[in-house]
């Protein structure tokens, strides 16, 4: 039987581990962009092995489930580092290291295979006009990219940074796999005591959806911003340009 107080003081209590779901998306975010963005480069500039090794990454995780990856990583990483230092006559033990740690490791890397594929399509948006537009200006091709080719794409892979940072909160509630006590981990001990797991599963509901629908209304705001800046970079390039001709 549905058990309100329970679900209340639950709701409240879930909270506290609100922080821990949002580190783990904070820093897979930040390391999964920026391998991302540099997969992403590779594959569009066509490095010579490195870009078919990266094909290859973002096939292999794009085409497998975040529960495989964080069975297989947290099953195997651990057994090796282990043996290794063991083999090695490290006193270190592995077993001793923060759980949290594997997950930055597990959604950092699916979030760079994702973003690699974001990132990558909208580079490939800009036309290659604003590259010769920024050599006009006297800038070199670092600060062209920098100044003009990464505002305007990012404004393009702003939607789709938007989903895959929604997915990647949903995707930590798996998280609890690897005994992070997270939101889904700390809901589901304490509805073990009295299983209410119905009361407990409709906190976590709740409270995803409120995390996601704040996240997806700034990236909202985001997205009015950066499109002001891409109107006055664009303007600025075609006027570079119309001197040039």
């Amino acid at each position: 039987m549905f058990d309100p107080s329970f679900f209340i003081r639950t709701f409240f209590a879930l909270w506290k581990a609100v922080p821990t779901t949002l580190l783990i998306t904070a820093v897979s975010l930040v390391f999964g962009a920026a391998l991302g963005f540099l997969i992403a480069l590779a594959r569009i500039h066509k490095v010579r092995v490195l870009s078919q090794i990266c094909s290859v990454y973002v096939s292999l995780i794009r085409g497998t489930p975040v529960v495989l990856q964080i069975m297989v990583i947290y099953s195997l990483v651990p057994s090796a580092l282990n043996a290794f230092f063991k083999k090695s006559g490290s006193g270190i033990n592995i077993f001793d290291l923060n759980p949290i740690f594997y997950a930055f490791g597990v959604f950092s890397m699916s979030m760079a295979a994702l973003l690699s594929e974001v990132f990558r399509s909208a580079l490939l948006t800009i036309n290659k006009g604003q590259l010769e537009a920024g050599y006009t200006s006297g800038l070199t091709y670092s600060q062209t990219f920098r100044r003009i080719i990464i505002p305007q794409a990012l404004v393009a892979a702003l939607p789709n940074l938007c989903n895959a940072t929604v997915s990647l909160i949903k995707n930590t509630s798996l998280a609890f796999m690897m005994t992070v006590k997270d939101v889904t981990a700390v809901a589901k001990i304490e509805a073990s005591f009295g299983y209410n797991y119905i009361e407990s599963y409709l906190d976590i509901f709740i409270i995803y959806i409120i995390i996601c629908s704040v996240v997806q209304r700034l990236f909202k705001l985001w997205e009015r911003r950066a499109s002001v800046f891409k109107s006055g970079t664009t303007a600025a390039s075609a006027k570079a340009l119309g001197r040039r001709a």
